[in-house]
Formats: structure tokens, sequence, C-alpha cells
């Protein structure tokens, strides 16, 4: 299932340099100073992730592997790729909305795939490679929600929602990384939760998940500058998929308290797309859908 989106108050202004902060700045990793993201020098220079700046254009082309493609933020960003020009292997279970989908989108190719089994993963890594000779984006996206209380929470289905949101990202990184070093760089964006910079009475299953993917993206970015490779992590806030609607539940909701409420509407999937398009073209750290979302403290409660 696409995306997340129960998010309500992602915190800090990371994605932002500090002017002239290079000028004095350590061989350290990247950093928060004063609440502003500092980017990390490599051999001296600037991070390649805050210095790359693509444009819409330079997507054509390109190829793109974009996971739960198949409905929500997956499907948006999926055609907002296709129609910049890239192409684009589109991952999902669903054999059959991924096939409709590839017909839609020229140059697209389906692979039907479940991400928490990783030979699948693996092998639709290899197909995506085999079809198109190369890899330039990868859009982890593929994710579900499971909320329950520490008390209630059921370590088979909290197994599976790891192995989606989280083994199944990292297998698809670790088999996309070789190819880009091979080819001289290439774009990761994972996409993580709100939830993740929160902690949140019931929902830890699932946020716990997300700020596990959070901090190995971050990490991942500061170890791979070097090859030309930019990974980034995104935070949408609530959007409008149906993902509230498949997320598991230790504890039943009345289907009038399903969908979340926040401060501010919901946004549409095309929005989160367009946000994380440019976030791709950017190479920004982490990608707020709003500004105002950077200037929200740790909601504890």
């Amino acid at each position: 299932m696409a995306g997340d989106h129960k998010c309500l108050w992602p915190v800090t202004g990371r994605s932002r340099p500090v002017p002239g902060a290079m000028d004095t700045l350590p061989l350290f990793p990247e950093m928060v100073h004063g609440g502003i993201f500092i980017p990390s020098r490599v051999d001296g220079r600037a991070h390649p992730g805050m210095v790359r700046s693509m444009q819409a254009e330079d997507l054509r082309e390109k190829v793109a592997i974009v996971t739960g493609a198949s409905s929500g933020i997956g499907l948006a960003t999926a055609r907002l790729l296709s129609g910049k020009g890239a192409r684009v292997a589109l991952v999902s279970r669903s054999s059959a909305k991924l096939k409709k989908l590839s017909r839609e989108l020229p140059g697209s190719l389906a692979i039907p795939t479940d991400m928490t089994v990783i030979p699948q993963v693996k092998r639709m890594v290899r197909i995506a490679r085999e079809k198109f000779a190369r890899i330039d984006i990868l859009v982890n996206n593929a994710g579900r929600g499971y909320d329950a209380p520490v008390e209630l929470i059921d370590v088979k289905t909290l197994r599976y929602i790891y192995d989606l949101n989280i083994i199944g990202p990292v297998v698809a990184m670790q088999q996309v990384i070789p190819v880009m070093k091979g080819q001289g760089g290439g774009t990761i964006l994972n996409i993580s939760s709100g939830t993740a910079l929160m902690d949140l009475p019931g929902m830890s299953p699932y946020s716990s998940s997300k700020k596990a993917l959070t901090g190995i993206s971050l990490a991942a970015r500061q170890e791979l500058a070097g090859d030309g490779i930019v990974v980034s992590v995104a935070y949408p806030y609530i959007t409008l998929t149906a993902f509230e609607r498949n997320t598991i539940r230790a504890i039943p909701v009345p289907e009038d308290k399903v969908e979340p409420t926040g401060p501010y509407p919901s946004d549409p999937v095309e929005f989160v797309a367009e946000r994380l398009l440019e976030g791709i073209l950017t190479g920004e750290a982490e990608i707020f859908s709003h500004e105002w979302q950077k200037n929200r403290g740790r909601d504890r409660g």
C-alpha cells in the first residue's frame, strides 16, 4: 500500500544549509546546529546532495523504480515521473493494476512484487536493470500501517510490518546501490512518515518502522555521498489515500473515525507527488510537504 500518512507534526528545518557555515565547519557528518541543518563535508567539499540541482527535463529517459505504484502516492508519483519523460518500473503486489497502469504510461514496465519477500525484491531490481540497462531513481514508497498499544502488539504482525516498511526498502537499496555506483550516481528516495518524528500512543508499531527507515536513509546519505548517490527521506502530511482504511488495528475503530484529522486539510496525492519530484530534483536531505511542518517541535503529548 502506498506511502503514509498520518503525519501531523514533522520537525526541524534540516533541509536548509546555513549560509557561510561551510567556511568553518570541520570534516564532520551532517548535523543539526541550532535547529538548522548543516550539510556534511566530504574531503573538504560540500555534500554532493546539497549542491546538485536538476531540471525537470533532466528526467527524460531516466529510469525510475517506484514501489507501491498501484495506488496512492506511489501511483501519483509514477504518473508524474512518466509525464516528465522517465521510464518507470511499476512495483506492487497487484498484477492487474500494474498491467493496466503500464498501458497508460509510455515505456513503463509492470513488475508484480511482494516487498516482504526478499528474493522477489532482488528479482524486481534485476528485471528492471535487464529491461532498461540502468537505474537512476529508486522511490521506496510501499508500506502499510499497524496501530496497537504496546501491550497488544502481535509480534507476527509486527514482523510483517517491519518486513514491508523497512527490510524490503533496505534490500531494494542494496540491490540498486552497486548499479548506481557503476553508472556514476543516482537518487534514492525513501518515503517515511511524520509519525517517525513523534511519539504517538497506539501507533508505535508503524511509527517505529518509519523511524528506522529515516535513520537508515540519513546514514546512507552520508555513506554514499562520495559515489554520487543522493539519498533523501520524505515526511508526507496527512494524504487523501486509502492508507488508513488498509491499516491493521489491534483495537477496532468506528467507520466514521477511520480517517485522521489534523490542523490543516489533508493533501491530495498529486500535491505530494509534486513535492517528492521537487525533492528528487534538488537532492535535499529531508522533504516536507509544507514549510510550516519544519517549525513544529516534537509532540510528546
